[in-house]
């Protein structure tokens, strides 16, 4: 079996996460206006928001065309540590490879990243995120987790 069958599952992870981000984002485009607020409970809101930024909205001033090119240097990376990876990192590298390519084809398509999952405390709202956000964020933290707690064992 080649390297390229034997991590094909993980590619194909990555690509279901980027459909769906997609796919999820372009319902919050279709059926909500820019800034709308849909209550959900009494922690948690579904919203339209955009990112122009990378993480919670920091560093805007660099534009669009930066954030584009670092994501595809970091998508040949990504691609790269997947192929080279054991097998319990290769889940970790598809999470992160479907949520940067999902942000990616944002900035391309729509200039900016669509946010709108609002997860709220009262009045402190942690800065809105999406599916391609969340996958980023598991597969870093499976990443951490796997360097500093399973391999100590």
């Amino acid at each position: 079996m080649s390297l390229l069958e034997e991590k094909s599952p993980y590619f194909l992870v990555s690509l279901i996460i980027l459909l769906l981000d997609q796919l999820t984002k372009y319902l919050i485009t279709v059926k909500l206006t820019l800034y709308e607020v849909v209550p959900v409970v009494s922690f948690f809101n579904i919203v339209s928001a955009r990112n122009l930024g990378s993480a919670f909205s920091t560093f805007q001033a660099l534009g669009n065309p930066i954030f584009i090119t670092i994501t595809l240097i970091a998508l040949v990376v990504i691609v790269v540590l997947l192929l080279k990876s054991h097998k319990k990192e290769t889940l970790s590298y598809s999470l992160i490879l479907g949520g940067a390519a999902g942000n990616l084809f944002d900035r391309i398509v729509r200039g900016s990243v669509v946010d709108f999952l609002d997860c709220h405390i009262g009045n402190y709202h942690w800065p809105a995120f999406n599916v391609a956000d969340s996958a980023l964020t598991i597969g870093i933290f499976l990443i951490i987790l796997n360097q500093f707690v399973l391999t100590k064992k």
